[in-house]
Order: structure tokens, then sequence, then C-alpha cells
């Protein structure tokens, strides 16, 4: 399987350990002892893309430059490594199924009984190795927790890869929980044991055990974790929960984990410069501004749904000394309180943010929000359905344009000011075609495309130049139609695709008010930022500073 070492990253005892995070932080160690990477996420579960997933189920669905829908980890991949995800980077279970099923059908195996071994496991090993090219490691996250039965092809196919490649070239860390039981006043290593145990069982033995906890492991719960998991001590590596994530890559590196990493693959390297990551660490450190950003969704219940977009909001807080603190706001309660209770949700915020979503619930919600933001002049960012649900609102309370709605929403509506995209140029170049009875899964206008500015808006001053890529993610777009008597009202739309889809909005009579059809937190990250986002909280500071003058 050539040259490339193998780095296998597997969770135990519950899910949500940090893996992702995880192998994000030791990607950028690896990548600061200049090694090339490249990453892998296998999810064992059977949808055939995560696109169609709830966000409730799995967080955000983060989408590639190559228009790929994906798991939420390949976005911590790409901020804490300079590393573009594609859709290589990311394997369901059903899709290998799927290419195992279709291989079946056109008589690959020649009439062959299939099985889960060796067929999908040669498929899975097919994947990494294809992955592995030009790199010198490679990271696999496997998804789902040890134990579980849907993952069990996926680990037996790294331990063949063990046996095919030899204890130098391959490598496993698994990541446990280790409790901590308040009662009895001590840290419980049973449940590690025991995730070991598993591992073993099915022939893994782990090189470095990442043990998550609450606090910091004294020396003694190490020692037993180390005994029981037949492993060397310095093996056994702590790993309390963190305040900043961005602090994970200097906190591993003081456990010389990138050391007994480079140690065992028998390689030789350069000690690791890490500059970048102690400057975004003290950058993050120094505030001068606190602002409140309102984030109005409808699943604001699990953070994770929204990940790229707080994490950019925190990339903007880094690059502008600027302590963000989100407010997340339910954009289905919105509709159901009085005006006045309604309203007092917005007392405290100095921003507002709409980001991207889909379906009816909360929708009213959400146009709620853009009307508060266009009379109150407070900055408003919209993101995706952000845009859309500020068209539908300027619509109906500036153009007059009474019951205008978005055909995803009202498909009766008079006014279809948003309105399904049928065509368009898509991220490769291709025209890609769609009606109301495509498949959900895959059928949206996905991945990076251009985006012209026109020069005497606020947004290409944001950017600072006249053409712009951006990620998309939606299948609504502006009915262009309509535009005219919208503009007449005093909306501006400041940036088109190529292909003549409207890409942003402004209000010219507004302090801050930008909508965009594109998702620009994918592309954030804490070394840069986001030029949108940074403006906005820019905006967000002054906004703070106009009502304290008031007082």
């Amino acid at each position: 399987m050539g040259k490339t070492r193998y780095i296998f990253i597997t969770g135990g005892v519950v899910s949500s350990l940090g893996k992702g995070l995880g192998a994000a932080a030791i990607g950028a160690l690896l990548e600061a002892r200049n090694l090339s990477l490249n990453f892998l996420k296998l999810d064992p579960y059977l949808n055939v893309d995560p696109g169609t997933l709830s966000p409730y189920q799995h967080g955000e669905v983060f989408v590639t430059e190559d228009g790929t829908e994906t798991d939420l980890d390949l976005g911590h991949y790409e901020r804490f490594t300079h590393i573009k995800m594609g859709r290589n980077n990311n394997y369901t279970a059903g899709q290998i199924y799927a290419n195992v099923l279709n291989q079946e059908r056109q008589g690959h195996y020649l009439g062959g009984t299939v099985q889960v071994i060796p067929h999908v496991t040669d498929e899975i090993k097919r994947i990494i190795q294809n992955q592995a090219m030009n790199s010198d490691i490679l990271l696999v996250e496997i998804g789902g927790t040890v134990g579980d039965i849907e993952s069990l092809p996926f680990l037996e196919a790294i331990r063949q890869i063990r046996v095919e490649c030899g204890a130098t070239q391959t490598l496993f860390i698994h990541f446990t929980l280790v409790p901590f039981l308040r009662a009895a006043g001590e840290f419980k290593t049973k449940p590690t044991q025991h995730s070991t145990k598993e591992l073993r069982s099915i022939g893994i033995q782990p090189d470095i055990l990442i043990c998550r906890s609450e606090n910091e492991l004294p020396e003694q719960a190490t020692q037993k974790i180390a005994l029981f998991s037949n492993l060397n001590p310095n093996a056994v590596i702590s790993l309390p929960d963190v305040e900043n994530i961005y602090t994970l890559p200097l906190f591993l590196q003081k456990q010389n984990i990138d050391t007994r990493i480079i140690e065992h693959f028998q390689l030789a390297t350069n000690p690791p410069v890490l500059d970048e990551w102690e400057n975004i660490v003290a950058n993050q450190a120094i505030i001068q501004h606190t602002v409140t950003v309102g984030m109005v969704g409808k699943y604001t219940e699990l953070a994770d749904s929204y990940k790229s977009v707080t994490e950019a909001l925190i990339h903007a807080g880094i690059k502008t000394q600027t302590r963000v603190n989100i407010q997340y706001i339910d954009a289905e309660q919105l509709t159901t309180l009085s005006e006045t209770n309604g309203m007092k949700q917005f007392e405290a915020i100095d921003a507002i943010l709409v980001p991207g979503g889909f379906g009816i619930r909360g929708i009213e919600g959400k146009i709620i929000a853009a009307r508060y933001a266009r009379e109150h002049k407070i900055p408003y960012l919209g993101i995706c359905l952000g845009l859309q649900t500020a068209v539908i609102e300027f619509s109906r309370h500036e153009a007059k344009l009474l019951k205008a709605h978005s055909t995803e929403c009202d498909p009766s509506t008079p006014y279809p000011v948003i309105a399904l995209v049928t065509e368009w140029e898509g991220a490769q170049g291709k025209i890609e075609k769609r009606d109301k009875s495509s498949a959900l899964g895959g059928t949206m206008r996905l991945g990076s495309q251009m985006c012209h500015l026109i020069p005497d808006s606020k947004i290409a001053r944001i950017y600072g130049q006249r053409t712009i890529t951006e990620r998309h993610r939606h299948r609504y777009e502006v009915n262009a139609q309509l535009t005219s008597r919208l503009e007449q009202a005093g909306l501006r739309i400041t940036g088109r695709s190529s292909d003549n889809l409207i890409e942003t909005i402004e209000l010219a009579d507004h302090p801050w008010f930008i909508g965009c059809q594109f998702h620009p937190e994918f592309t954030s990250n804490p070394r840069e930022g986001h030029p949108l986002f940074i403006s906005f909280i820019q905006a967000a500071q002054q906004y703070t500073i106009k009502q304290k003058s008031k007082d």
C-alpha cells in the first residue's frame, strides 16, 4: 500500500468525544513538521451521503469546494490545517455497500457469493489506499463507537491493513471517556478498560490512548489505564475539556503526541513550528470589545447544527479582539410569541444573523428577525435562507407585494420572490438542471461558484475585490423576474453569479444589512478569519458604541 503512514482514529465508551477535533489538532501538529497530510472520515451509517440527515442527528452538513455534502468533521480538518477537503475525504457505509452491490450487478465478482469479508472490507481498504496517494501520512477517523455492529467492517479493514503494512507503517489512536463520579470522588477507568478490551478482541491493540474527561487525570489513573490496556504509561494521554478548541494543538504538543507518532513511524523531521497557533491563542486572549450576536434558527437546541457559523464568528472575534457572545433564538418560538414579547428577544442584541436552513418551519420567525434588524438599523447578516427571508420581508413590507413568499413554503403565493432554481452552472462548469420531482439527496446547487460584485457596493469594499468565489448549498433562488419591483423600493442587488443568479443583496439606507446566497462560513479559519464576518462584528461594535452613547 505504498510508503504512506496510516493513523487510524477510533472512539469508545460514548460518541461525541471529539475524535474529529483531535484528528484535526494532530494533523495541525504534523503539518507544522512540514509533513504532507490527508484525511479520511469513514461513517458507519447507511445513508448514501450526509446531505439529507437532520442537523439534530449529526450536526451541520459541511460543503467542500467541489460541491460534496460531508460530515462536519471535515470542517474541523480544514480549519486546523491548510488542506482543502473534497468528495474523496468522506465515505459512508451506505456509499461503500452501494459500490459493492453495483459491482455485483455488473458481474465484477463473477457470480461469487458477495460477503462482508472480503468484499466490503476490500472496498474499504481500496478507498483508504486511494486516499493515501502522495501523502506522508493519512489520518483515518472512523465514526461511531467501538462495539457498534455497523462499525465492525471498518475495524476489520484497518486490522487487515496493520497485518499487511506492519506496525511501523500503521498507528492506532483510541479515544475513550474516563468519567468522574462526584459521589465517589474519583475517576472511573473501567469503561476505558472495557473499550480497549473490545478492540483487542477483534485484533486491534491501541498504540496511543487519548482519555477524555472533565479535568486532567491524576497519574494514578493513567498508570492503571496503561496497565490494563497493555500500554506504556506515556502512551496514555489525558485530554480534559478545554474552553478554547484552538489550544488543542499546543496542548497535545505538550503531551508529546507528535513526537510519539514520529518515533513510531521512524520518521526524521524538524521540530514543529507552532508560531501560527501561538499567535491564534494569544490573539484570542486579547479582548477589547464585547458584542452579542443573535442567531435566529430552528436547530438552536444543538449548537453543532451551526458549527461553521459559530466558528466563523469566533474567528472574526480573534481578528478584531472581540468577545463574541452568541445568543441562540428559536425562530419557531418567535412566531408564537406576542409582538411585545417577541421583540424582547432582541433587546440585548448587537447584531442579528439568520443562517441557512430548509423548509417552512420557523420561516416566519426568521422574517420577523429580518424586519426587526431592518427597522431598528441593527447589523444583519443573512446567509442562504437568511438572504431569502430578508427578501421576503422586504417584499411584503417595503415593496408592498402582499403575501410574497418562497414557493418552497407557499407554492400558490401570488408573488414568488423566492423560487426553485431549475438550471445553473455547477462547480465543475457543467450545466445542472432540476425540477420539483428531483430527488432531495445531492440535487442542490453545491460547491464553489464565482460571484461578481458591483463596484460601489458595501460587500465589494468588504472583500476588496470585484470577483469572489464562495461555496453554495441551496435549491431556491431570488426570482429575477420580480427584482425590478424590489429595486424600486430600495433593495440593492449587489452580486450575481456568472450565469446571472442573484448572489448578494444590501439595503442602501441601512448601516450594515447584507444577505448572501452562498455560505461564507465554510471558508473561514482561525488564521485569517473571513472578511464578511469580520466586517459584521465590526458593525456590531459600532452599533454597541452608538447605543451606549444614547444612554
